[in-house]
């Protein structure tokens, strides 16, 4: 999730673990261990262009590294004096506020490694958006009314409606599987694979991707809080699988090695950019709901002693308001109902 949430989630959960005895002061060492285990986006290297993508979202979000990331967190008020004499207490602030970090992102697409040591299965619950500003204001309310009334209260309540909101997104992700099933009856398809991912900024529109004889398909599916369901059909294009890759693994190992790492941080959903055939893409997101435009990828084949270049278009991204209010409230006459 974006910092912000991260921050106030942290904050709400340090305030309600350190109600009795730090109050208001527990705000800050939870704030900050919600946003330490972002650190390992730092792990990077210009040899290893894959080395970020592969760490992460890896071990300082992991359950196992929680008391570590919390004690971290907490060093700055451990080691002052003036606030030495109460160490359990910000121990324990900056440590409820750092385990809400992973288990924030688990329930977001990108997928963490929650398991680690023992597991490098990365755990996705497609819940919630990366970014949904309904979540982060209810969390931003219940603190500022906790500090208000000096209570609590209040950021137990925002971090129990923010509970809900993501079991909602659970259900509504469930729901949106259904309709891609009916999709893909409705052309003939025998899914091989399928999912579904929560657009930005709301529980109410889904990216649809499934695999069907070697193709992709994407579409754009809303499911409204009331009502039935609706879909806007989109486009396909040929996935990519590790199997394209034998015949030069064995001579290119590096390339096939990083192509490898790349399906991983994929979760195995690959598919080449339609504007580069050299790009190979992460095909859960893209910067248009309307067609492919990879976000994330990787381009192999590349001159120099380091075969791939990892491809960030993110800062391009660039989302229509309106566009999207009218996706949200079933304006856009591009959905159509299931037949």
């Amino acid at each position: 999730m974006d910092p912000l949430t991260h921050a106030l989630a942290g904050a709400a959960a340090a305030r309600v673990a350190g109600s009795r005895s730090l109050k208001a002061a527990a705000l800050l060492p939870g704030a900050a261990g919600a946003l330490l285990p972002d650190v390992d986006a730092f792990i990077r290297s210009s040899a290893d262009p894959l080395l970020y993508a592969e760490f992460h979202r890896h071990f300082t979000h992991s359950l196992a590294f929680i008391p570590v990331g919390g004690f971290v967190a907490s060093l700055p008020w451990l080691v002052r004096r003036a606030t030495r004499s109460q160490w359990r207490a910000y121990l324990l602030a900056a440590t409820a506020g750092y385990a809400t970090h992973g288990v924030l992102d688990a329930a977001t697409t990108y997928g963490t490694v929650w398991f680690w040591p023992f597991s490098m299965a990365r755990v996705s619950w497609d819940a919630i958006a990366i970014v949904d500003p309904l979540f982060t204001l209810v969390l931003a309310l219940g603190l500022a009314v906790a500090v208000w009334q000096r209570s609590a209260w209040p950021a137990t309540g925002s971090l129990v409606l923010c509970v809900a909101y993501v079991m909602a997104g659970a259900n509504a992700r469930d729901r949106a599987l259904v309709v891609q099933q009916q999709i893909a009856a409705q052309r003939g398809h025998t899914i091989d694979r399928g999912a579904v991912f929560p657009a930005f900024a709301s529980n109410v529109l889904w990216r649809s991707l499934y695999r069907a004889n070697g193709t992709l398909y994407m579409d754009r599916i809303r499911v409204p809080w009331a009502g039935g369901p609706a879909w806007k059909p989109g486009t396909s294009v040929p996935a990519v699988e590790l199997s394209d890759f034998a015949a030069r693994a064995r001579t290119e190992s590096r390339l096939a090695h990083d192509v490898s790492r790349f399906n991983w941080f994929t979760d195995a959903w690959m598919a080449r950019a339609p504007d580069d055939e050299r790009v190979i893409a992460d095909a859960r997101y893209s910067q248009r709901p309307d067609r492919f435009e990879p976000v994330w990828g990787i381009r192999i084949d590349v001159p120099g002693p380091v075969p791939i270049e990892w491809i960030d278009r993110s800062g391009q991204r660039r989302v229509d308001p309106r566009e999207l209010w009218d996706e949200i409230r079933g304006a856009d006459t591009g959905y159509r109902l299931l037949e």
